[in-house]
């Protein structure tokens, strides 16, 4: 059994799956970290046991240092694993995705395959000649259709030509007809005679009797 198949519990002869794979390794970085944080937690308590042996007891003091080193040394070998496991994973995951790449890729030429399965280029090319063919067929149908073979051909165009000369005359002299010159009127003679502006018979009366005091005076 190899070393890949004792750590992920599978057999020899089959592999486990890339998402079973991710899935241990993700556990076994859980597990270390955890181991990691036990070993930080013994340190810090060695540490401090030896700070408090150091003047009583050098014995127990160096002897909680010598326990501290080896947990150290054991928290490098998982800094280490923890590198390695975070590579790995990081490599598995991009293998699945470039393996749904690769599928959806192989799914699409397969389907392309199998639109293209009853068909060559030379059926194209045949295809494509035979319309062009049709078309061209259905442009001279089309040119015949519209082409009045038959009418008009006895009309002269010199006498339509004169016909239209005299619509437009007649339409000419219409509108000639129709003109009408401006006349100057004179402005209308009022019915009732002007009423002179009677004279105040007052004003009469005292202009004659100034007249007979002037002429007496003057006798």
């Amino acid at each position: 059994m190899s070393f890949f198949s004792k750590i992920f519990g599978g057999k020899t002869d089959e592999a486990p799956s890339t998402g079973a794979a991710i899935q241990k390794l993700r556990e076994t970085e859980e597990m270390l970290n955890k181991k990691q944080a036990f070993l930080e937690k013994k340190i810090e308590q060695e540490i401090l046991l030896a700070k408090q042996n150091a003047a009583k007891n050098k014995r127990a003091a160096i002897q909680a240092l010598k326990r501290k080193k080896r947990y150290e040394k054991q928290l490098q070998q998982i800094d280490g694993t923890l590198t390695t496991l975070e590579l790995q994973r990081g490599t598995l995951e991009e293998a699945v995705t470039n393996t749904d790449v690769i599928q959806t890729m192989k799914n699409a030429a397969d389907a392309i395959k199998h639109a293209h399965k009853h068909m060559n280029v030379d059926q194209v090319h045949d295809i494509m000649d035979d319309i062009a063919e049709q078309q061209d067929v259905a442009n001279e149908i089309s040119q015949a259709i519209s082409n009045p073979i038959g009418f008009g051909e006895d009309i002269d165009e010199d006498e339509l030509n004169k016909e239209l000369e005299e619509l437009e005359q007649e339409t000419l002299d219409s509108e000639l007809l129709d003109i009408t010159l401006p006349t100057n009127k004179l402005p209308e003679v009022p019915k009732e005679a002007v009423k002179p502006k009677p004279t105040s018979s007052k004003k009469a009366v005292e202009d004659d009797e100034d007249m007979k005091a002037l002429a007496e005076w003057a006798s």
